[in-house]
Formats: C-alpha cells, sequence, structure tokens
C-alpha cells in the first residue's frame, strides 16, 4: 500500500424498522432507540421509517434527538399523511444526499439513498436500500443499483446495505455479486437470518462494498429488546476502510 493511505474504523448498521411496530403489535419507537443505541453504531440505514406529517416530526427526528445523531430522510411514498420511507443516521457531517427512484412497473415504490459523509478529509458514500418483493422486480432495481454504484463520477469507497428481500441465492444476489464485494455472513456469525425478528428464518438484511474496505467483525444483535422491537433484526458490522 501506499504510504499515504489512510484507514478509518466505522461501524455501519442495517435495520428495517417496520414503522416501529414490534412483533408484540405495539409501535413504541423507545424500544428502537434502545436497540440502536446498544449496537452504538457511527451510521445506520433505516427501512420502513415514518417521517413527518402535518401534525408529528417523524420516527426520524425523534431517533435522531434521542441517539444524538444527524439525519436524512429519502420518502418513498405516503403513509396516510406522513412520509414514509428510507432513513440514514450519521455522526458524521453529511457533505452530499441524492435519492434514487427504483420503482418498477406498478410496484409499490422504492428508492435508494446514497448519503455522502466527511470522514475528516475523505468522504464515504453510504447506499441504503430497500428493494422489492417480486422477483422480476428485484432483477430491475439490482441491475439499477449495481449501474449507481459503480457511477465513474463517485469515486472512493462505498457501502451498500438495506433490506434487498432476497433470501436465497437469486437475480438479484448474482447481479450485485459480479459488480460488488460482498459479505459473507458465514465466515462471521453461526446464526445468520434476521426476519421475523422473535424467530428469524430468512436472511433477508445485506452489507455490500466497494473500494478499500476489510471487514473487521459483525454481528447479529439478539437480545430480548432486538427480538420484539421490529420484524427485522439489525445487522451491524464494524469496518476498516481504507483513503488514497
Amino acid at each position: 500500500m501506499a504510504g499515504s493511505r489512510r484507514t478509518r474504523t466505522v461501524r455501519v448498521a442495517t435495520y428495517n424498522i417496520h414503522r416501529g411496530r414490534g412483533l408484540d403489535g405495539r409501535t413504541r419507537l423507545e424500544r428502537i432507540a434502545a436497540v440502536l443505541a446498544a449496537i452504538d453504531a457511527d451510521i445506520v440505514a433505516l427501512q420502513e421509517v415514518v417521517g413527518a406529517s402535518p401534525l408529528k416530526p417523524g420516527q426520524a427526528a425523534e431517533l435522531g434527538a434521542a441517539l444524538g445523531m444527524g439525519w436524512v430522510m429519502a420518502p418513498t411514498r405516503h403513509l396516510r399523511t406522513a412520509l414514509f420511507g428510507n432513513v440514514v443516521l450519521t455522526r458524521f457531517p453529511v457533505r452530499h444526499h441524492v435519492q434514487y427512484d427504483v420503482t418498477w412497473k406498478t410496484c409499490e415504490n422504492r428508492g435508494v439513498q446514497r448519503v455522502d459523509v466527511g470522514l475528516e478529509d475523505d468522504t464515504l458514500h453510504f447506499y441504503n436500500v430497500h428493494l422489492g418483493t417480486s422477483l422480476l422486480e428485484r432483477r430491475h432495481q439490482a441491475e439499477r443499483l449495481a449501474s449507481l454504484v459503480h457511477d465513474r463520477r463517485v469515486t472512493g469507497p462505498k457501502i451498500v446495505l438495506g433490506d434487498f428481500n432476497e433470501w436465497a441465492r437469486g437475480i438479484a444476489k448474482d447481479v450485485l455479486a459480479e459488480r460488488l464485494q460482498s459479505i459473507d455472513l458465514s465466515q462471521h456469525l453461526s446464526r445468520r437470518r434476521t426476519y421475523p425478528g422473535f424467530f428469524p428464518i430468512l436472511h433477508l438484511d445485506h452489507i455490500y462494498y466497494e473500494g478499500q474496505v476489510e471487514v473487521m467483525k459483525v454481528t447479529l444483535p439478539r437480545d430480548r429488546m432486538a427480538l420484539m422491537a421490529s420484524d427485522h433484526l439489525p445487522l451491524v458490522a464494524d469496518l476498516k476502510i481504507g483513503f488514497d
């Protein structure tokens, strides 16, 4: 490696919070906040977040305030009178934020959220993903995602994570595996399934990356609070990221 190479260790997480509704049917955002506080990640990709409405500031604002983190939201649709979509929480300054529409035909609106955060003089590109439930839909979205991440105008290390709604090896995974590096959870975890939370039987949440990224540790919190707070478990990774 060149002598000018710089490294930073960053903890990232992805968590589908299911509107804050736990497996007991109760919406209690304080449980989500407690799970996130215990994770202590630097950057978090959240899916299925209820945003601002005419009457409430929204879950992103509440979680950001509870955790002392900045946040940006990329809504994909409305849930009654509130915004609804993806959110990134971060301890780092946000240098740029953009949202890409990856909706396929008449399926539910879906988006990819890209947040560029500043790590001192360097920039990390962080992609928050929530793909659809249809096979052909995910194929279209995976190809679109891969082309977005490979945009040569966006340079530097990239982390791509979220709820991919694909639990077996399929078209979306094949498309992404051709273009990106994937964290092989079998090398880090004895239990890799993240959905549904209390008795997970499917592995829907994934982390990909591009650039100088070394996977140091991967965890899947399974304490009682995490098992109950949402219908997904959070997926957490400690990464050593290199910058030239």
